[in-house]
């Protein structure tokens, strides 16, 4: 049994610190700026023995148009629809504002259970607004401390009570739910979640594709470029495969980032795209593969992940002229993984993206390939007849002896030689080539490290002429 809380209150109170406290790692970003968190960023938690959902929202700003801040609170409000429980936080230091009263309104309305925190209660200098919060009409607030863990045994005997109630009712449905349930597991079910990242420049489209995806308004989408300032991770399923869903920030050249919340934001970005398994790298199609897409595709593919190029917003662009510059840009640019895929897309008509899916699981098979060792030889051997390693650059013979796959994700290769450092790297760009033709390896990095085989006689000739041999050999 999980149960599901929302963390609300005004800009810079403490949510987030207070999820990164609960999830037990720090996931979302905290900064003294108001208004940092703009998304829904939800993720698994225990507080002593209670297992908890806990969903981090954007600070409460009240307005009646059609703005950023009105569909922040849309995304807030959903959340407390989604949650068993509200954890409505105050600053005890600066006391109860407009903005709380206002919220706690709403939050009435919504009929569901709320905890009132008094967050930075670090001393007793708060005992005055800790009383002045009963008028909120929340009941009894707890004084808390979100980033020293102040207060959470507190917390945890205000939320049993829900807990326990939620268990009663999974129980009186306990009968009737074995009798329905399914206990067949689908083998595809079983497999680990792939780890999915959506990268690319600011406002090309990345949280709308992700919408389009889940069929489901997820992230905060929008007209202003650089709404999405976290790395937001959705579970989903598609096709049988688990998929965990990474929506991310937007990536400028890093001589144009100044400000540290943006720094933040890109380092976050970066890290889910180390994280994944595949990413899926995002452009408009009127600027296809700029200097900053390139920078990206090509720090992607030297951590080693699947690449996957979706050309967004093809429904809108010069599709000749759009397709030429992107072919020329792929050749000449990122011959480290010839054969990326690409999809052109439309992620607000929600055209091509079973097309885009269908692209990144195949990439995703490509990357965990293994080829077993006697084909691998075999092919290896065909390659040395057909063209003999010239000499190296020592000028002595290379003779290659085998080669054997290391790992897989990404394919990694070694090749064992008499004369390893005097291999050219033509002759290495030409067996990365074959591999990559002859395999089915298109699209994604390849790894080759060449090793000096070891001599068998060697022992021998230690051995022999060791002083225990000799010694041995006397008697």
């Amino acid at each position: 049994m999980v149960l599901r809380i929302a963390i609300i209150g005004r800009p810079n109170v403490g949510k987030s610190t207070l999820f990164n406290r609960l999830v037990g790692r720090k996931i979302a970003i905290v900064h003294d700026k108001p208004g940092v968190t703009r998304d829904r960023r939800e993720a698994d938690a225990k507080l002593y023995s209670l297992k908890l959902s806990v969903i981090d929202t954007a600070g409460y700003e009240y307005s009646k148009e059609d703005s950023l801040e009105k569909r922040m609170w849309l995304q807030t409000e959903r959340a407390i629809k989604e949650a068993d429980v509200t954890l409505f936080l105050f600053d005890a230091r600066d006391g109860i504002q407009p903005y709380d009263e206002h919220l706690a309104d709403l939050v009435r309305q919504s009929g569901k259970p709320v905890v009132l925190l008094a967050n930075k209660c670090e001393g007793k200098l708060q005992e005055d607004s800790i009383h002045e919060a009963y008028k909120l009409g929340l009941g009894t607030p707890i004084p808390f401390s979100a980033e020293h863990g102040l207060g959470l045994p507190d917390l945890y005997e205000a939320l049993k009570p829900e807990a326990d109630k939620i268990q009663e009712c999974l129980q009186d449905n306990a009968v009737s739910s074995l009798d329905t349930a399914d206990n067949e597991i689908s083998g595809t079910h079983k497999k680990r979640p792939i780890q999915l990242a959506i990268v690319g420049r600011p406002n090309v489209g990345k949280s709308t594709l992700v919408n389009a995806l889940l069929n489901d308004e997820r992230m905060l989408t929008g007209p202003e470029a650089g709404v999405t300032r976290d790395a937001i991770a959705s579970e989903w399923c598609y096709d049988g495969y688990k998929i965990n869903l990474v929506d991310t920030a937007g990536l400028r050249k890093h001589a144009r980032i100044e400000d540290s919340l943006e720094k933040m934001a890109a380092a976050s970005t970066k890290k889910a795209a180390y994280l994944a398994q595949v990413v899926v790298l995002v452009l408009d199609a009127d600027a296809v593969l700029d200097k900053q897409d390139l920078t990206i595709a090509r720090e992607v593919l030297d951590e080693g992940r699947a690449l996957v190029i979706a050309v967004n917003k093809w429904d809108i662009a010069n599709r000749k002229e759009a397709l030429q510059r992107l072919n020329d840009k792929l050749q000449t640019s990122l011959a480290q993984a010839e054969g990326i895929p690409t999809v052109t897309i439309s992620a607000l008509k929600k055209e091509n993206l079973d097309k885009l899916m269908r692209a990144v699981l195949k990439v995703y098979e490509r990357w965990n390939l293994r080829i077993p060792t006697a084909p691998l030889n075999q092919w290896f051997a065909d390659m040395i007849d057909k063209y003999p390693p010239p000499l190296g650059k020592n000028k002595r013979r290379i003779k290659l002896r085998y080669i054997t796959q290391a790992k897989t994700r990404p394919p990694s290769f070694y090749i064992f030689s008499s004369n390893p450092e005097g291999l050219p790297d033509a002759y290495l760009r030409y067996l990365t080539n074959q591999l990559r033709e002859d395999f089915d390896l298109r699209g994604i990095p390849i790894r080759i490290t060449v090793r000096k085989t070891g001599n068998p006689y060697a022992d021998a000739k230690e051995k022999k002429n060791s002083p225990i041999r000799n010694k041995k050999a006397s008697h």
